[in-house]
């Protein structure tokens, strides 16, 4: 099938990627110039494991293209995906949907044929009414079907949620349109990846409520842990204990410094603003946005307990700074509170992250960037892991207890064991555990 992706970030240059590598004839549009001839070169604006060989591979078979011309994408595609930003609006909370609306104009202008335009944005319930509003204004002649198919990618792992998916939400009014997307999906089906139709309105609640549940459920295991660490218990067993019994589950049940990212912050922010205007407050993810507020800035206040209760003119060295391992996304990262914590305290901060450096720079405040995770350390007076990248787990001990001034270490994440880091010489905090 033909299918037109208009946005070529995160989003849609997984799923146009993904899409083309089904056998699809996939155009990716952005009006950014600079990222066009950039995916045109190969060079992907984003890192995530494995996109840059599905993009070029996809390219060389001519199957996955890019261009920053919509109308005659739009025009030569049966399908057309929307998946454009839809960043907190400042001020209110809201989501904004300016990019989507725009782009839902500029689609009307050029449909020719019968056109099923999907909304793969998260967006508010609702919108999907609104696109198609836009498009009946903008061109009364347009035979078009809106579309609500909302991604469940996790970053780091997007191309095997994507190939491998839990389920497929549809949210569809049309039955041409529900024709057309089973074909879109076909390979999918074929696995037995379950398509999953509802209406619009419900599939684009469940996104929202899909990340407002894990968000919760990241921020209880959190407050369990401040629990276990007044209690005298562990909150690692603490969270194996409930995770084996099927009606909880094991995963999202690692207690941390709060959860981050372009979508659990975002996106439960804007259930929240959208539940008030439909005067159906959502009070349980309203206190879950507010506790993982309060809860990156504590890490900081962790950090300097260990150190003292004071932090001015020490070195800090901080290993891990994107919101999560094997992604170069700083949006909402624990790490930028705490490093700010730290800053406005005194510390003279030295960081290191595999990835997320460069995004760093122009998210923190004046740090130093070290190339390794011991010339971070080099004379610190204390070391602190906030993003659990695989290369963090094993770190020499011994050596790191030479080249550090003070050898302390605040683990974020769990990822040590207490005895074995005392046995070394060093002071030792982490989350939840005595």
């Amino acid at each position: 099938m033909r299918i037109a992706m208009i946005g070529s970030g995160y989003v849609g240059l997984v799923s146009g990627a993904c899409f083309a590598d089904f056998g699809h004839e996939v155009v990716c549009v952005d009006l950014d110039e600079t990222k066009i001839e950039k995916l045109r070169q190969g060079v992907i604006p984003i890192y995530e494991p494995g996109l840059d060989r599905l993009v070029a591979d996809n390219a060389a078979a001519r199957r996955l293209s890019f261009t920053t011309d919509l109308a005659e994408a739009v025009a030569s595609s049966e399908v057309v995906f929307i998946a454009v930003g839809t960043p907190s609006r400042r001020g209110d909370g809201h989501a904004d949907l300016s990019y989507v609306y725009s782009a839902s104009a500029s689609i009307a202008r050029a449909v020719r044929d019968f056109t099923v335009v999907v909304t793969k944005s998260t967006v508010p319930v609702g919108t999907g009414d609104e696109v198609e509003r836009i498009i009946r204004e903008t061109n009364p002649e347009a035979d078009v079907a809106v579309v609500s198919n909302p991604e469940f990618l996790r970053e780091g792992a997007a191309i095997e949620d994507f190939k491998r998916p839990d389920r497929i939400v549809l949210g569809a009014e049309d039955e041409r349109a529900r024709a057309v997307m089973t074909r879109v999906y076909r390979p999918l089906y074929l696995n037995q990846s379950p398509l999953v139709f509802t209406n619009r309105r419900t599939a684009e609640t469940i996104k929202y409520a899909a990340n407002a549940f894990l968000a919760m459920k990241i921020t209880f295991i959190n407050e369990m842990a401040d629990f276990c660490e007044k209690a005298g218990a562990d909150v690692q067993d603490v969270a194996r204990g409930i995770g084996l019994d099927k009606r909880i589950g094991s995963k999202f049940l690692n207690a941390g410094p709060g959860y981050g990212g372009s979508c659990f912050p975002k996106d439960t922010m804007a259930l929240v603003k959208t539940a008030q205007d439909l005067d159906s407050p959502v009070r349980l993810i309203e206190t879950a946005v507010a506790v993982n507020d309060q809860r990156k800035r504590a890490m900081g206040r962790k950090v300097i307990a260990l150190c003292g209760g004071n932090v001015r003119g020490k070195s800090i060295a901080v290993l891990g700074l994107t919101f999560k391992p094997n992604t170069d996304d700083m949006r909402e990262a624990p790490s930028i509170a705490v490093v700010q914590a730290l800053v406005d305290g005194g510390a003279q901060i030295r960081a290191y992250d595999p990835q997320g450096m460069e995004a760093a720079a122009a998210m923190l405040p004046p740090i130093d960037y070290a190339g390794s995770a011991y010339e971070a350390a080099e004379g610190a007076d204390c070391l602190v892991i906030v993003t659990e990248w695989n290369e963090f787990r094993s770190l020499d001990l011994r050596r790191l207890k030479k080249i550090m001034k003070t050898p302390a270490l605040v683990d974020l994440r769990n990822i040590y064991k207490r005895a074995e880091v005392e046995a070394q010489g060093f002071l030792y905090e982490s989350i939840g555990r005595q």
